[in-house]
């Protein structure tokens, strides 16, 4: 099948692309140089810094939306939503004096010089910011907010260089902040590895999130899998951002992220705030302890890349978790995990290392058992060693499943993803046009077209997985194996146990012809270096 056919209808599918080119991108990066060369180097703490800026300016653009509607109403403004003030004063803890709280303001101290903007900035913005943590989802990440920022001079950079970016709507400052997050090199420890966005999209795209779900990813990161969903939401089903139901919806209660990691969480948090959802659950919790079980079944979609290294002790871990396998392995216990937060016909779409598919010990062999007996193990995607460099060399596979409680595996559809339209090398380059990158180039790109980027191509063979895959051997990128077969093989879920290879009879000369060859060679190069002689006298 021809990806186009796919998606047909639709000329243009990478709306969710990171699309920072230009001049946008020369002030971005300006901006980043600014804090390496001002004394930051540290990736993580220059990306909380500018979270904390984007989210004080986005305050004073809340205020300024707030004027303009009081000023065309004739009304007053909301005490709710009058975050600044005009008459009052506010005064930190400890400090003698006040200042109003119009002067906490992005659109005023970004025009102070820059050693009374660093006063205000420091003495009182952020006092503010921690102060107003609890009021909304968003600003309760900001309560230990801290100005790491060292000098003047390097905020007034910083602000100035913010205000240059022109972030005038929710598509350029998703795009922004994505562009930022791309430049993290830090992650990587302890096993968690920034998930590529084209895999994001990848994941999203085939398990085709709905108006009604209820989305979670319990290793949320910088929630990269939820604003995905969500931008899969307004592109697919725009009727859902219209309809009052659906739009709280979208809000208040479809999306839940969790990580017990306070910066994380609040990058996590303003990445969704950016992509324009107002009140999503990011939250801090260790997803794999005792007291937090409160949640089984509260989800119908999830998606995640949890952490694959380390493991824990018994003792911290939620005993319902160790009542699926035992064992001391995260990745092992991230899967029990989503089998326990799923609603009965909810899905998941999760990345795990390939031990997972064929670790031999007994909770890896009964995990496996528990996906393809008791509940309905659609598909593997294999994807290539490369896919998490330069963090890890790691291989890994996309895990989707459907839990029923009531099995339903006829049979399991494999795809050996070996291009994602990157080298597979530390620098990851793109090996092809941006147009022609990602999941959704198949818009642009018919099946032949695209041997170094096969994401269309999964996508296309997913919807047929049903259909005409069921005829393809296992000879051809993706296939489908029966379950007994997999039963057979003490379900063994790696590709490569089932994938066969067929390799080519090449016919040699036989030895007298080459010897023959060779001899023949020998008296021509004899003959070229007499004639050179010759040449030289």
């Amino acid at each position: 099948m021809a990806v186009s056919q796919f998606h047909a209808g639709c000329p243009d599918r990478r709306e969710w692309a990171v699309m920072v080119t230009g001049e946008l991108k020369r002030q971005i990066d300006a901006v980043w140089n600014d804090f390496w060369s001002g004394g930051i180097s540290n990736p993580l703490e220059v990306m909380e810094q500018l979270t904390y800026l984007l989210f004080v300016k986005a305050l004073d653009e809340q205020q300024t939306l707030a004027e303009n509607k009081a000023n065309r109403t004739h009304e007053p403004i909301p005490a709710e939503d009058d975050i600044f003030p005009e008459q009052q004063e506010f005064r930190p803890e400890g400090r003698a004096e006040g200042r109003p709280y119009g002067d906490l303001r992005w659109s005023r101290f970004k025009n102070r010089p820059a050693a009374e903007m660093f006063d205000v900035v420091e003495s009182y913005v952020f006092p503010f910011l921690q102060q107003r943590a609890g009021e909304s989802s968003h600003a309760k990440h900001m309560r230990d907010a801290r100005l790491t920022i060292p000098t003047p001079a390097l905020l007034e950079k910083a602000v100035d260089g913010l205000d240059a970016v022109e972030m005038v709507d929710r598509d350029t400052k998703g795009d922004v902040y994505e562009y930022m997050l791309s430049k993290i090199a830090t992650a990587g420890q302890n096993g968690q590895f920034r998930t590529p966005r084209h895999i994001i999209e990848l994941m999203v795209e085939m398990t085709a999130p709905q108006p009604d779900d209820v989305i979670c990813d319990p290793a949320s990161d910088t929630c990269g899998f939820l604003v995905g969903a969500g931008e899969y939401i307004r592109r697919e089903h725009p009727g859902a951002l219209t309809d009052d139901r659906q739009q709280q919806h979208f809000h208040d209660g479809m999306f839940s992220g969790y990580d017990f990691d306070n910066t994380m969480l609040r990058i996590g948090s303003m990445n969704m705030q950016l992509h324009g959802v107002q009140n999503p659950n990011i939250s801090y919790r260790d997803s794999l302890a005792e007291d937090h079980s409160g949640d089984a079944e509260a989800y119908s979609l999830i998606l995640a890349n949890p952490p694959f290294a380390g493991s824990l002790d018994y003792e911290g871990t939620a005993k319902d978790l160790l009542q699926v396998a035992r064992t001391k392995k995260t990745e092992l216990l991230f899967l029990s995990l989503f089998l326990r937060l799923l609603k009965p016909g909810g899905r998941a779409a999760v990345i795990v290392p390939d031990g997972v598919l064929f670790g031999s010990t007994k909770a890896h062999k009964e995990l496996r058992r528990i996906l393809v007996e008791d509940q309905k193990l659609d598909g593997i995607v294999s994807l290539p060693g490369g896919v998490f460099k330069p963090y890890s060399g790691v291989s890994t596979a996309i895990l989707l499943f459907t839990k029923t409680n009531s099995g339903g595996t006829d049979f399991v559809w494999f795809y050996d993803l070996q291009a994602d339209g990157y080298g597979l090398d530390d620098k990851r380059m793109p090996l092809l046009p941006e147009a022609q990158l990602g999941a959704l180039a198949g818009a642009l790109l018919s099946e032949d077209e695209h041997p170094q980027n096969n994401l269309p191509d999964v996508l296309a063979r997913w919807v047929e997985r049903a259909g005409s895959e069921l005829e393809r051997a296992a000879t051809e990128q993706s296939f489908c194996v029966p379950k007994t077969d997999i039963a057979a093989s003490d379900y063994d879920l790696s590709v490569k146990r089932y994938k066969q290879i067929v390799y080519d009879e090449i016919e040699y000369a036989v030895p007298t012809e080459i010897l023959d060859d060779l001899a023949r060679l020998e008296r021509e190069i004899l003959i070229g270096v007499e004639d050179l002689k010759a040449l030289l006298k």
